[in-house]
């Protein structure tokens, strides 16, 4: 099975309800077959993000929530993360009734110091993200080298393929170490820092066609690629959403990896949950995320703590120990209206498709706390060319290797900033071909 392929048939494992649902129009099944061949069929990113657009309001309801998870995909991999949340503001799944915390009980901490706190004697953790929000990978970009200075060993990512042999010696990913999700700048920043680091790093995901099987043979991967080899042996796990569920329900009956991980291994991991209490911009501002944002103003990836006993705040601690709340990420100010018309829950009935011109600033946070610094680009390396990515490579890296960070253009003579740590890069302009249109070599 291609990468791609897997890929896709993980998408379909987590809509099969809504793809059973649809009844109008040909088979869901035919229908979603054929719309994957041809998106199999596009080259690059920018070729993929271009179709889905134009697919996307053609499609039944069922086929357009995953064209639109899709599409999301590949804005976030373009380095256009606040149209990723815009085209699938993919409501958390919440305890019925959640009981959300008060600003006269609990206290805002740094995600980073306190996770590191709190999992100083455990052996395995697992953190989740949502696959088309790299905000919910600035997390575990920071927590490697705490993790590692406790004497974690491995590093385990799901977005990781088996065909990759030489990636740990080569220090970096190219386009064939995993799926898509790679090819987004945070993620590859967050493989060469685990090989930087000294971590072993393990890829573990299924190619199971069902949820069931899926969730069974991750687990049964990470125990055997790690535990059956070395007892000894403590795990950072980077999953998606419910994978790291240690209780059922977000999957419906179905036991989740943690728990089959658990089971194999007799360790119970630590769980933490980044997807519940970030900006899905929603339009919804009482929900409870925006009533979390008003009581507690996070700057930055933030855990709370009991002003009493001390305990981190979590709103399902039956199946994840520690809820991160995100902040605020999506510009409101920005035309909102221009990107969706109506929005149903995955069914998104009414959904305008629109590519509009990318003139607001890019998300905050990319500058990863002061790491990064900004780099100015603007349309003159694209030749003229539009659509036109723009993006910066380690000098000694290749145009194959994951990009330290890009930004895709869709009209002409505007601006934007790249956002990279100090060091020598080369920036690229590339078209909907894959061709280079420009190149030149830079410092910060």
């Amino acid at each position: 099975m291609s990468i791609r392929s897997s890929l896709c048939m993980a998408l379909l494992l987590t809509i099969v309800p809504v793809i059973a649902s649809a009844t109008d129009g040909p088979k869901p099944a035919d229908s979603t077959l054929a719309f994957f061949r041809q998106l199999n069929a596009q080259p690059n990113e920018l070729a993929r993000a271009a179709y889905l657009t134009d697919q996307a309001a053609q499609l039944s309801p069922a086929d357009r929530s995953i064209a639109m998870q899709l599409l999301a995909g590949a804005e976030s991999e373009l380095g256009l993360y606040n149209e990723a949340i815009r085209d699938f503001p993919l409501a958390p799944h919440l305890p019925d009734n959640p009981k959300l915390p008060i600003a006269a009980e609990w206290h805002v901490t740094d995600a980073v110091d306190t996770i590191a706190n709190l999992v100083a004697k455990r052996r395995i953790v697992l953190i989740n993200e949502a696959h088309h929000d790299a905000h919910t990978r600035q997390l575990t970009l920071a927590l490697l080298p705490r993790l590692r200075t406790l004497g974690f060993t491995h590093f385990a990512a799901e977005a990781l393929s088996e065909e990759d042999a030489a990636l740990m010696q080569r220090g970096y990913p190219i386009a064939t170490s995993g799926t898509e999700y790679l090819h987004e700048p945070l993620y590859g920043e967050i493989i060469r820092t685990a090989i930087r680091l000294g971590f072993v790093i393990v890829p573990y995901d299924s190619t199971a066609t069902t949820v069931t099987e899926r969730e069974a043979g991750q687990a049964d991967h990470l125990y055997q690629k790690i535990f059956a080899k070395d007892s000894n042996a403590r795990v950072f796990v980077h999953a998606g959403y419910a994978h790291i569920d240690k209780a059922k329900g977000r999957l419906d009956h179905t036991v989740p990896m943690a728990m089959h991980l658990q089971e194999a291994t007799g360790i119970e991991p630590f769980s933490i949950d980044q997807t519940d209490f970030r900006d899905v911009d929603s339009g919804n501002e009482i929900d409870p995320y925006h009533q979390m944002i008003a009581a507690f103003h996070p700057q930055h990836p933030t855990v709370l703590l009991n002003n009493a006993d001390g305990h981190a705040w979590s709103i399902d601690p039956k199946k994840f120990d520690v809820s991160v709340m995100l902040p605020l990420e999506v510009d409101r100010s920005a035309n909102t209206d221009t990107y969706k018309a109506a929005w149903a829950t995955f069914g998104m009935e009414g959904i305008a498709v629109k590519q509009v011109p990318h003139a607001e600033p890019r998300p905050k946070w990319l500058s990863l706390n002061g790491q990064r610094h900004p780099l100015p680009i603007d349309t003159a390396l694209c030749a003229k060319n539009i659509p036109c990515v723009i993006e910066a490579h380690y000098a000694a890296e290749p145009d194959t290797a994951t990009a330290a960070d890009r930004y895709m253009f869709i009209e002409a003579n505007t601006a934007n900033t790249l956002y990279l740590f100090p060091g020598h890069y080369r920036l690229r302009a590339w078209g909907a071909n894959g061709k280079t249109l420009g190149e030149k070599s830079i410092e910060l």
